[in-house]
């Protein structure tokens, strides 16, 4: 799932370029970015929230006990190359909430990937996790681990991550009413999500990019589709001063499907149960 397993297969530097999802880092947001979209006013009945709380508090409520618990999926992965090129990769991907993801590169049989789990992220080498450092992925917190974890689970973890839980304003975004998260009304150059106001899901995130903090990226979950209890976002975009640079797109998308624990053990990346083939790799 993106995207920040994109860049946790950055720092592997013989594995593919991978979250959800844009590895963990813990930096300030450096100004100047220009400003990703225009806002337009916010419908008038649009309810109030005065801080970030309220509105992971409503995430959650909203999708209490229905929400799925697993979720499995085959990605395409498109990634603009600086000769204007794109290089594109299938991953395998499973979740299981709260807190664990999962990601195979084509070929699962080699036994590379990333994996997320105990707010920790490995980098997994034919088997091997080369090594585990702290981190999690903010958009399995916020796309999918707000509907199972805790409000205080969430929001410590969102304060970890840079976003300031007192801004908060409403704004729209492609049509649709949003709440916003960590910026006030036309400020670009912080950290920042937002969430669809209607449907109580993540809509898109603006953060520092990876190799450049003076430069903002513009991270979206697109075309949501409704899935068991819940709802799957099946593409993912990066976008960087304005231009498309990466994406993801998935197939095969199934939820609330029995997966091994032992998937999500670093060191039991290839004797677990794949969800793949029923059968250890």
């Amino acid at each position: 799932m993106r995207i920040h397993a994109y860049r946790a297969a950055v720092m592997a530097a013989a594995l593919p370029l991978a979250f959800l999802a844009a590895c963990h880092r813990r930096r300030e947001p450096a100004p100047a970015a220009p400003a990703p979209v225009s806002e337009q006013p916010a419908p008038a009945e649009a309810p109030r929230y005065r801080i970030g709380q309220d509105v992971i508090q409503a995430m959650h409520d909203r999708y209490a006990d229905q929400w799925y618990s697993t979720l499995t999926f085959k990605q395409k992965t498109s990634r603009l190359l600086p000769s204007g090129k794109w290089s594109v990769q299938t991953w395998w991907e499973a979740m299981k909430l709260p807190g664990r993801l999962r990601i195979d590169f084509d070929p699962v049989s080699a036994g590379n990937g990333v994996l997320y789990a105990r707010d920790s992220q490995f980098v997994v080498q034919n088997g091997r996790a080369l090594r585990g450092d702290p981190g999690i992925n903010p958009l399995l917190l916020l796309g999918f681990d707000v509907y199972a974890a805790s409000v205080a689970h969430t929001t410590t973890r969102l304060r970890r991550e840079g976003f300031d839980l007192s801004r908060v304003h409403e704004t729209t975004f492609q049509g649709r009413p949003m709440i916003v998260v960590g910026a006030r009304k036309g400020d670009f150059n912080r950290k920042q999500f937002w969430i669809d106001a209607e449907r109580m899901v993540f809509a898109r995130m603006l953060e520092p990019t990876p190799r450049d903090t003076s430069k903002m990226q513009d991270i979206r979950f697109v075309g949501y589709e409704r899935r068991g209890g819940g709802w799957v976002a099946p593409r993912v975009e990066i976008w960087t001063e304005g231009k498309l640079v990466f994406f993801e797109d998935y197939d095969d998308i199934r939820v609330d499907v029995p997966l091994d624990d032992a998937l999500f053990v670093p060191s039991r990346w290839k004797t677990a149960r794949h969800w793949t083939t029923g059968a250890t790799r």
